[in-house]
C-alpha cells in the first residue's frame, strides 16, 4: 500500500466515525442537556469537518495526537452512563483513560467516566423551569445572542429567547429583523430555518415563537400581555448606560433582572472567568466590552504570574455602526470621517475598566484605540512593564498552560500559527486569542499581542453571565 493510499484510507476512516458521532452528540444535547466538546471546541450542531478540526488542537493541548476512534469510544460509554446536563470534553477524558490504559475495556472505562462524572447533578435541566430572555435592541451583539440562545434550544435548555424589542414598526419592519438574522455578511447563514409571523408580530426560528414587539421606551412595554414573566432583559442598545436608566426596564410587568452589553461606570463590570463570582442577587449588571473580556482575562494570568507594574494597551479595532460610511456630523472627535477608508485614532476606557474586574490593576494602564476598516476582529497590543525578568517562551508557556487547563480556558485561546490574520478568527468563542508567535520580551518587558472576535467572542461571554445571573451552573467535565 503507497503512503498516499494509506493516509487516504486512515482520513475515510475517521470521517466515518466522525459523521456516526453526530446524532449521539446531537442526542445527548436534546434529551440530557450534555455539551459534547473535544478539547473546547463545542460539537453541537457541528459538521464532520469540525469534528476532525476540532481534534488537531490534540498535539497542542496533551502533547499527542487523540484520534476520533478514540474520542468515540468515550462518546459511546458517555452515551450508556446517560449523566445530568454539563459539559463533557471527550478529548481531554481520552487522552487521560489512554493514559490510565482503560480505553480499550469497556467496563473499566465506564467506571472511569463514571467517577470524572461525579459531582454532575442527576438531572436534564439545573433549573426547575425555564427562563425567559428578552432582547432590547436587535444590533450587532443582539442578533449573535439571539443566535446563540437559538441554536441551544432544547427542552432541557433553561434559556428561552421570547420577544425582541425595537424601535419601528413601519411596514416590511418585520421582514427586515428577520432577514438580518436569517444572513449576515460576516457570521454567514443562520443555522437552520426562519420564517416570519406578521399577524402575530412574530419570528419563528428553528421552531422558537419570538415575540417582536416594537417601543420607544421601556415603560411601554407590558411582557406579561405576552405570556412573558421573571425575565431577564439584555439590554444591547448602547442607549441606557447607568443604574438608573437600566431600572427603567424593570417598570415594566415581566421584567426581573436587566444585564448591560456595555461598560457602565456606577455597575458590576463582569469579565466572566475573573470576577463572575460578584454575580450575587444582583438585578441590574454590564457585562463590560469586548475590549475588556479581552484584555482582562491575559492581564490577569500575567499578573497572578510575574506582576505588572505599569503599561499601556493600544486597541486596533474594527469599525463599528458609531462611525459613518462617508465623512458626515458625529458629535465625537475624528469618527466623523469614513470608517471603510481611514484608521481613526480614538479613545478607549479599556484599560481602565480592567481595574473594575482586576481591582490589582488600578491606575496602572494606560489605553487608546485606532479604528481600522475591516468590519470584525480586533486586536489589543499590550506593552507590559512585568514585576520581574522572563523569557519570551516561559512567557508563552505560562499562557499555554493557563488556557488549555486553567478554569479560564473558555476565556483564552492560544494561537501558534504564524500564517494567521484577521479574518481567520471570525466566530472564535472565547474572548481573547493569545498570538503566541508575536510575543516580545526583553528582560522584564513583554508586548502581548491579543485578538478578539469583538462580536462573537464577547456575545459567549454575555451569555455567560446571563447564565449565571439566572442561577444556571454548568459542570465542566473534566472539572
Amino acid at each position: 500500500m503507497t503512503q498516499a493510499k494509506k493516509l487516504l484510507d486512515i482520513y475515510i476512516d475517521e470521517q466515518g466515525s466522525a459523521e456516526r458521532m453526530i446524532p449521539v452528540v446531537g442526542a445527548l444535547y436534546r434529551e440530557r442537556g450534555i455539551i459534547v466538546t473535544v478539547f473546547g471546541r463545542k460539537l453541537m450542531n457541528g459538521s464532520t469537518v469540525d469534528i476532525l478540526k476540532a481534534h488537531r488542537l490534540s498535539r497542542h493541548v496533551v502533547g499527542s495526537a487523540v484520534t476520533v476512534a478514540e474520542t468515540s469510544r468515550v462518546l459511546t460509554a458517555l452515551a450508556r452512563l446517560q449523566p445530568g446536563s454539563s459539559r463533557v470534553d471527550i478529548g481531554m477524558l481520552a487522552a487521560s483513560a489512554r493514559e490510565r490504559q482503560v480505553l480499550d475495556q469497556d467496563d473499566t472505562l465506564s467506571n472511569f467516566l463514571a467517577d470524572a462524572l461525579k459531582d454532575v447533578p442527576p438531572g436534564t435541566s439545573v433549573l426547575d423551569q425555564p427562563r425567559d430572555v428578552v432582547l432590547y435592541g436587535f444590533g450587532r451583539i443582539g442578533r449573535i445572542l439571539a443566535r446563540l440562545l437559538i441554536e441551544r434550544t432544547t427542552s432541557n435548555n433553561p434559556l428561552r429567547l421570547r420577544a425582541i424589542v425595537v424601535r419601528g414598526g413601519r411596514e416590511g419592519d418585520l421582514e427586515k429583523r428577520a432577514s438580518l438574522l436569517r444572513r449576515d455578511s460576516v457570521h454567514g447563514s443562520f443555522n437552520g430555518s426562519i420564517t416570519v409571523d406578521v399577524e402575530n408580530s412574530a419570528i419563528i426560528a428553528n421552531g422558537n415563537f419570538i415575540k417582536v414587539i416594537y417601543a420607544n421606551q421601556p415603560e411601554d412595554v407590558d411582557y406579561t400581555d405576552h405570556g412573558i414573566d421573571n425575565a431577564l432583559v439584555v439590554d444591547n442598545t448602547g442607549v441606557f448606560k447607568n443604574e438608573e436608566a437600566l431600572r427603567r426596564h424593570l417598570v415594566p410587568k415581566g421584567a426581573t433582572k436587566v444585564l448591560l452589553t456595555a461598560p457602565a461606570g456606577d455597575l458590576k463590570n463582569i469579565v466572566y472567568g475573573v470576577n463572575d463570582s460578584m454575580i450575587g442577587d444582583d438585578d441590574v449588571l454590564c457585562a463590560a466590552s469586548c475590549t475588556t473580556n479581552a484584555i482582562t482575562p491575559v492581564l490577569k494570568v500575567i499578573n497572578d504570574r510575574y506582576g505588572i507594574e505599569n503599561g499601556h494597551v493600544e486597541t486596533v479595532h474594527s469599525y463599528t455602526n458609531d462611525q459613518n460610511l462617508i465623512d458626515n456630523y458625529h458629535s465625537a472627535e475624528r469618527r466623523g470621517r469614513s470608517a471603510p477608508l481611514n484608521m481613526v485614532l480614538t479613545s478607549t476606557g479599556a484599560a481602565k475598566a480592567v481595574a473594575k474586574a482586576l481591582p490589582e490593576l488600578a491606575g496602572k494602564l494606560t489605553g487608546n484605540a485606532i479604528r481600522v476598516p475591516t468590519p470584525n476582529v480586533s486586536m489589543a497590543v499590550c506593552n507590559l512593564n512585568l514585576g520581574e525578568v522572563t523569557t519570551r517562551e516561559q512567557l508563552n508557556d505560562h499562557v499555554r498552560e493557563v488556557s488549555y487547563h486553567s478554569a479560564l480556558r473558555q476565556q483564552i485561546a492560544y494561537s501558534t500559527s504564524t500564517e494567521v490574520v484577521s479574518s481567520d478568527f471570525v466566530g472564535t468563542p472565547e474572548p481573547a486569542i493569545f498570538d503566541s508567535v508575536a510575543t516580545i520580551v526583553e528582560g522584564n518587558r513583554a508586548v502581548l499581542y491579543v485578538w478578539y472576535d469583538n462580536e462573537y467572542g464577547y456575545s459567549t461571554q454575555v451569555l455567560r453571565c446571563m447564565q449565571k445571573m439566572v442561577g444556571l451552573h454548568i459542570v465542566n467535565v473534566p472539572a
